[in-house]
């Protein structure tokens, strides 16, 4: 375990991070449709509580499948952690991200049957009227603090690919 503990101590950290945030969410938020919003930062940073029974964007919505491979990609993860190589510091904490994000999210379908999630980044100001009536304006899905940690991973071993790893330096 010490071996990677970098790796260990990313997906604790997002794992507990997650899991908080989730409970605060159900605890003190009402779901309603369409969902209420608060605002945190106006324009960037909003609370919407909703559930999502796909992946992202929707993708799969309503199949099993999702919580299996949720399953499936963590025991993978902590299966190398555990019996592989010792990974470089930029993976321990690229892998260790995804895997609190597919541990956090795989939970929520285990136990809940759905993904709560509550992020909400409303970038796009659409003035009105649209000054540009051919320009089709998406609206950032709703996510949660597991998505973010996963999307971190893969920035993590996007890093570690290209950076090249520290030489032993010559005692001479």
């Amino acid at each position: 375990m010490l071996r990677n503990r970098f790796f260990w101590i990313a997906a604790i950290a997002g794992l507990l991070l997650d899991r908080l945030t989730k409970l605060w969410v159900v605890k003190t938020m009402v779901l309603t449709i369409p969902p209420q919003e608060t605002i945190v930062i106006p324009g960037i940073l909003h609370w919407a509580y909703v559930i999502n029974d796909g992946a992202a964007f929707g993708i799969l919505s309503g199949s099993p499948i999702l919580r299996w491979l949720s399953l499936i990609a963590s025991v993978a993860l902590m299966a190398w952690a555990w019996f592989g190589r010792r990974m470089l510091r930029w993976e321990q904490w690229g892998y260790g991200l995804v895997l609190s994000g597919a541990l956090g999210n795989g939970i929520d379908r285990f136990v809940l049957g759905h993904v709560v999630d509550f992020i909400k980044v409303p970038f796009v100001y659409v003035p009105y009227p649209n000054p540009f009536p051919n320009f089709v304006w998406i609206q950032f899905p709703i996510f949660n603090l597991a998505d973010v940690f996963i999307n971190l991973g893969i920035i993590c071993l996007l890093i570690g690919i290209y950076r090249t790893p520290d030489t032993p330096k010559n005692s001479n």
